[in-house]
């Protein structure tokens, strides 16, 4: 009765977990495509469950053995008692970033939290762990620079040929006239503005697909690890983050569509492509990707490129334009003539770090990633190394 009970509590941590997953990676899968208006919060929280579910239950599955056998030596510090102690300092630490509005890598956390576990009771595979680690640092700078790249020289080029203008109004609509209602474009939607709207929304389909493969792990795996069976636990766990998509989950869609840095629909195309090439690149090399940090850092190098864009690669190459990279000269002007705004290319509209790029925002989210992995690390590095010798 004991041990029912027990296994009883540890999947209703791991459901905590879930729900907090769904709260942390809706954001980064669609945060663009929201802050863009190509689709709802309701939408993007439905399209993220779905998505989640079928990455979780394929590629999903395998993530789980490896989080459970290789960061670990020993497998068998994995039981029901120090499941329940790992899950619940990866949901709670999860919850403080979701709370405060900031999407958390659910990756780095759980891991953390593991990483804690093994320390305390030498069993870490300090191998794996320390290529894990060395990945995390590199991939999101790749993210921030190569989306600051494209922000600041090649940005105008591609809107030319995406060429896309949101217009007034919702993209689509519910046409509720007939017996079944059925989905209609909106009474403005350009044809390029509904294949745009497409692109980044199934951009952002791949992107939960991605989570689902990683992060359903992060949920489960230490039960599995203990003995429950996998298939019922990718079910529980996927619907909690299809409850958490659907909650919590707005605060972090508004955090990383509107308040981090605006998001014309071509950026938001932009910043999907990177980010999802990144993660897709991890995973095929065994890594779990730290999604929502890749994707966050793209976002705000975007932002930040085009805040700080004074010219073009093209005219760098041809010598006929100055350009200042230096920090403080977010808002400079070229030499001669009126820089025209990204993507709109009217001289009144010159964009401003103001304006594209919140610093406040911005420091809010950097610090929040790092203290929520750190709370779950020391936390259970704390309650295994201490209180648990006195347990067990």
């Amino acid at each position: 009765m004991f041990e029912l009970l027990l296994l009883s509590v540890g999947v209703g941590v791991a459901l905590f977990v879930g729900f907090n997953i769904g709260g942390a990676t809706t954001g980064p899968a669609f945060g663009p495509a929201v802050g863009a208006d190509a689709i709802s919060k309701t939408g993007a929280a439905g399209l993220m469950a779905v998505f989640f579910l079928i990455g979780g239950w394929t590629i999903g599955r395998q993530v789980v053995d490896t989080l459970g056998n290789e960061l670990v030596t020993d497998p068998g510090v994995f039981t029901i008692h120090s499941s329940i102690v790992v899950l619940f300092f990866i949901g709670g630490a999860l919850f403080i970033g979701n709370y405060y509005g900031v999407p958390a890598s659910t990756s780095m956390t759980a891991v953390g939290a593991i990483a804690g576990l093994g320390v305390a009771t030498d069993a870490l595979n300090w191998v794996v762990m320390g290529e894990i680690a060395v990945w995390w640092i590199v991939a999101p700078i790749v993210g921030f620079w190569v989306s600051g790249m494209v922000g600041r020289y090649f940005y105008t080029r591609i809107n030319e040929w995406v060429a896309i203008t949101s217009t007034p109004g919702p993209l689509v609509e519910i046409d509720r006239t007939g017996v079944v209602p059925r989905p209609v474009t909106g009474p403005n939607t350009t044809r390029r503005e509904l294949v745009g709207a497409i692109v980044v929304v199934s951009i952002g389909c791949l992107m939960a697909f991605s989570s689902g493969t990683s992060n359903i792990a992060n949920a489960i795996a230490p039960l599995v690890g203990a003995g429950v069976d996998i298939d019922l636990m990718i079910l529980l766990g996927c619907g909690a983050v299809a409850v958490g998509a659907f909650t919590i989950a707005r605060r972090t869609l508004d955090t990383l569509g509107n308040d981090i840095t605006e998001l014309p629909l071509t950026a938001a195309i932009v910043v999907a492509v990177i980010s999802s090439a990144i993660v897709i690149g991890l995973s095929a090399i065994g890594i779990p990707a730290s999604f929502v940090i890749i994707a966050t850092t793209s976002i705000i190098g975007l932002g930040w490129g085009r805040a700080t864009r004074t010219t073009t690669l093209p005219d760098v190459v041809r010598g006929e334009k100055e350009t200042n990279v230096s920090i403080g000269a977010l808002t400079a002007e070229t030499p001669g003539e009126e820089a025209p705004a990204i993507g709109e290319e009217e001289p009144e509209d010159i964009p401003s770090a103001g304006d594209l790029f919140d610093p406040a925002t911005t420091g809010r989210v950097i610090v929040m990633q790092n203290v929520v992995p750190l709370l779950s690390t020391v936390g259970a590095y704390v309650t295994f190394s201490v209180l648990f010798r006195f347990v067990w």
